[in-house]
């Protein structure tokens, strides 16, 4: 197998993104075929997640903020498909593990692999808790507690911001 430089593998990762932001409905197991392990970090400065997020997104992602329970785009979302990062398009959560939690945040009891997300310890407001971010660009994306559902017991307690959902491209056909 060649050697791809780091330019080349850049360049792969921008276009992965410009197709995924430009087209919704992108084979989401392709995607998951391209991405090498371990993942590489994508590294940039406050300003240029300034000029790329929304308000709401760096608040969320970038000074690890929480957005209020019940107002997320997507808490309610019933639809198939994947929970991609809204930081770096890395396919987070799948569909079929979300479940309602009554909290206000999407709720999750597996990511799509757990190689694609990295958790550290929370110490703010006086309390303990397992914090939960993006493996491949470190946004912020909310909590994980062990108070799920089976088979994991655990849930990922994630703000809607942080995240941006593909559906299932049989759904979009069905719409």
């Amino acid at each position: 197998m060649p050697h791809i430089s780091a330019a080349k593998s850049f360049f792969i990762l921008c276009l992965g993104l410009l197709i995924l932001v430009t087209n919704p409905s992108f084979a989401l197991e392709d995607n998951l075929e391209q991405i090498s392990y371990p993942i590489k970090p994508i590294e940039k400065s406050d300003r240029e997640w300034q000029e790329e997020l929304t308000e709401m997104e760096y608040y969320v992602m970038i000074e690890e903020g929480t957005e209020r329970a019940f107002t997320g785009e997507l808490w309610k979302n019933k639809e198939k498909g994947t929970y991609v990062c809204a930081a770096c398009g890395l396919p987070a959560y799948p569909s079929e593990t979300k479940f309602e939690s009554g909290t206000g945040w999407p709720s999750f009891w597996k990511p799509v692999d757990d190689r694609h997300v990295e958790t550290r310890t929370d110490r703010k407001f006086f309390m303990t808790r397992t914090e939960v971010h993006c493996a491949r660009c470190g946004a912020h994306q909310g909590h994980v507690f062990e108070d799920g559902p089976k088979p994991t017991g655990l849930r990922y307690c994630i703000n809607s911001a942080s995240l941006r959902f593909v559906a299932d491209e049989q759904d979009q056909e069905g719409e």
